[in-house]
């Protein structure tokens, strides 16, 4: 991919916030000039149009005969979009993934978001520049307010570099040549990583709930997930060994835990990181040792054994060891289980809700009468060891490959950043021939549920 690329012989000062020079046959014009502002709302016609969302894939259609994510009660108020059609979440951008898309079909989208009609333009080179502007969040200049939204009429007012049409289209050719190429690399690893963290799943599961010594004596229990499990083991059920807490925190000035897919992390307030409450004196608090678990959500939630003082989300469920319990039982041992039961979707068997909503909650009276696998405080601490020793290998890879994934999407990144706003010429550069579907590969794991977290709010008033 390296086509030693070279500057423009000459370059003109120009006056944006985020760009400082564009070659000096290149033009600077305001957004006005080739996007019309739309919005042709679908009002009883929703039926008639396919649904499409926002995605750090693109704009993409959602799958309304499997539906994830989240869904509104009534679409009329969504606004119609064609191909080709630029699409922009002007607010909230600091936080929104992927705040720009070029759509590939026609159908309708949240009226939250803002779309434009292309014209006299290449609108995959706009895309593209936008997409440079949005991978670094360099559009700051122009929030406004707490929500950081951009307002529609100083956006189109904003002016971005436009090249001759040739040279766009030579610029579109050559970005979704080399994109395409990064993003089968990137998909390739991705797939590499989700294999490790399936295999890595699989050796805890298999050590929790059968042991680590081959060729032993089962029993048969009456339990669907455990099937059998050694002889010296017994099983218990949840409400026997732990009890489930609600301290409430009652004032501020503690620190904010977060269970996640990595486990409990602590929130940094001063970024405002994630979804921070305005009162955090109904939290409750959370000590060393105690399992901390996302009940509300069993399909993207987690749970974790706290290493930290702090308080957490009045919605998770907080739980600790029964007095006189602990002594004959591992924290670890239980963290590898549940987290186990959450990676394998039994919990995910057991709840109820409304899970296209993404509220697929576990009860606490199905978790209270849970089976768990009971070994002996002595096999609990040989499992254990086993799993670490098992899966240390495997976490180097993950963290190798994930590395080199984090390299490739920065370099991807930079390169359309360097392509679109004229510091490399890619003029004259022969390029292959693109597989359109290698373009959306780096990011087709995407996950539906976290595709448009705007798809019920009201329409944002700049």
């Amino acid at each position: 991919m390296n086509d030693n690329l070279k500057p423009y012989e000459s370059y003109n000062d120009v006056n944006l916030p985020w760009l400082d020079k564009i070659p000096s046959h290149w033009e600077m014009i305001r957004n006005k000039n080739v996007m019309k502002l739309k919005k042709d709302v679908v009002g009883e016609q929703s039926g008639n149009y396919t649904l499409l969302s926002l995605t750090l894939k693109g704009i993409i259609a959602r799958d309304m005969k499997n539906p994830k994510g989240k869904f509104p009660k009534d679409f009329s108020t969504y606004q119609v979009v064609n191909e080709n059609d630029l699409v922009f979440c002007l607010f909230d951008i600091d936080e929104t993934p992927r705040t720009v898309g070029l759509s590939p079909l026609n159908g309708m989208i949240t009226g939250a978001y803002t779309v434009f009609k292309i014209a006299d333009i290449n609108p995959k080179y706009l895309y593209y520049y936008y997409l440079s502007l949005d991978g670094n969040k360099l559009l700051k200049p122009l929030y406004t307010g707490l929500r950081k939204v951009i307002n529609t009429d100083t956006f189109l007012r904003t002016k971005f570099p436009l090249p001759p049409r040739d040279e766009q289209e030579q610029i579109v050719k050559y970005l979704d040549s080399h994109l395409s190429k990064i993003n089968k690399f990137i998909s390739i690893k991705k797939k590499i990583v989700a294999a490790l963290k399936e295999q890595k799943q699989s050796i805890i599961y298999k050590a929790v709930t059968q042991g680590i010594y081959p060729n032993r004596s089962m029993q048969k229990t009456n339990v669907d997930y455990l099937g059998y499990i050694p002889e010296e083991w017994k099983t218990s059920k949840v409400k026997f060994m732990f009890a489930i807490k609600k301290d409430i925190a009652g004032s501020e000035g503690y620190d904010v835990l977060s269970v996640t897919q990595q486990g409990i992390k602590i929130k940094d307030i001063s970024k405002n990181e994630g979804q921070m409450a305005q009162d955090y004196s109904n939290y409750q608090l959370v000590n060393p040792n105690d399992f901390v678990m996302n009940h509300m959500d069993l399909l993207t939630g987690f749970m974790d054994c706290s290493n930290y003082y702090g308080v957490t989300s009045p919605d998770y469920r907080v739980f600790t060891f029964k007095n006189g319990i602990e002594k004959n039982n591992r924290n670890k041992y239980y963290t590898y289980f549940f987290q186990s039961c959450y990676s394998f979707k039994i919990f995910y068997g057991l709840g109820q809700g409304v899970s296209s909503m993404g509220r697929w909650r576990l009860q606490a009276d199905k978790f209270l009468n849970f089976p768990v696998p009971v070994p002996s405080l002595a096999e609990q601490q040989e499992i254990e060891k086993y799993i670490e020793q098992r899966t240390k290998q495997i976490d180097k890879l993950i963290d190798k490959t994930q590395s080199e994934i984090e390299l490739m999407t920065e370099y991807r990144t930079c390169l359309i950043s360097e392509v679109v706003t004229g510091k490399v010429d890619v003029q004259g550069i022969v390029v292959d021939g693109v597989i359109e579907d290698d373009l959306d590969l780096a990011d087709e794991d995407f996950d539906e549920n976290e595709t448009e977290e705007v798809e019920d709010l009201e329409e944002v008033e700049a």
